[in-house]
């Protein structure tokens, strides 16, 4: 994904419109990947008026939607068989995420103070939690 598709295609119509549904609360989290600080995102950010929050370079473990997709990802892995064209993984992609007990959500939500602090840490490096 390029700076410019994220901005087209996730700032654009997605980041924007929540923000405003969210009001002057809303922080905006995003991992470090490159084309996610492109100057063409910074930009955008800035002329939307939306704050992002500064995440150390080995933050996956601040961000909960990265052990969703592990996941996910382990899900799909232990289809028996396994999905074999585009159409029957996506459709396994969507049964399995909706799948997905909500206390399991809940549980990665309350870890995110053991998260940050265990960054905190170990000074923005990976942590095992």
């Amino acid at each position: 994904m390029t700076g410019h598709i994220y901005r087209d295609v996730i700032l654009e119509l997605h980041v924007r419109l929540f923000r405003g549904a969210m009001g002057a609360e809303f922080l905006f989290m995003d991992d470090n990947a490159r084309p996610r600080h492109a100057n063409i995102v910074d930009e955008c950010l800035q002329s939307e008026d939306i704050p992002r929050m500064d995440c150390p370079a080995y933050s996956s473990d601040l961000n909960p939607i990265e052990q969703v997709w592990d996941m996910l990802c382990r899900r799909i892995a232990a289809h028996q068989p396994p999905p074999t064209c585009l159409l029957k993984l996506r459709m396994a992609l969507l049964d399995e995420w909706c799948n997905i007990p909500q206390d399991q959500i809940d549980n990665l939500i309350l870890s995110m103070p053991r998260h940050c602090k265990a960054c905190i840490v170990s000074s923005g490096r990976h942590t095992p939690c």
